[in-house]
């Protein structure tokens, strides 16, 4: 199994783990788009309550990558995601984030 497939399979369980519906497909996919971030423990998990992290992650993700507006709804997006992996869980791992965002806002075209 390669280090790639490892990190999906952990990114999976943890999704099952938390009752998260998430297609496993889509987080491969995911997963495989963030490249060698995921091998970093400091880049492979999202800081909820940094405001820096939070904004980058709608400049680069949500705005960049998703081609959405910015907007207050996408901070709502935000806000509801980490509340559906668990504020207090230190493992939110970011391919789980971005895959329930790109479920969340219907763009799962992007990783077709």
């Amino acid at each position: 199994m390669s280090k790639l497939e490892e990190k999906t399979a952990a990114y999976i369980a943890e999704a099952k783990k938390l009752k998260l519906n998430i297609d496993d497909q889509l987080l491969t996919k995911v997963t495989k788009g963030l490249g060698p971030s995921i091998y970093k423990a400091d880049a492979e998990t999202i800081a909820a309550t940094d405001k820096a992290e939070i904004q980058r992650l709608k400049d680069n993700f949500l705005i960049k990558k998703l081609g959405l507006k910015d907007s207050p709804e996408l901070d709502k997006a935000i806000d509801e995601v980490i509340e559906q992996v668990g504020r207090s869980n230190k493992s939110k791992y970011r391919a789980i984030v971005y895959a329930l965002l790109v479920k969340k806002f219907k763009k799962e075209g992007i990783y077709a």
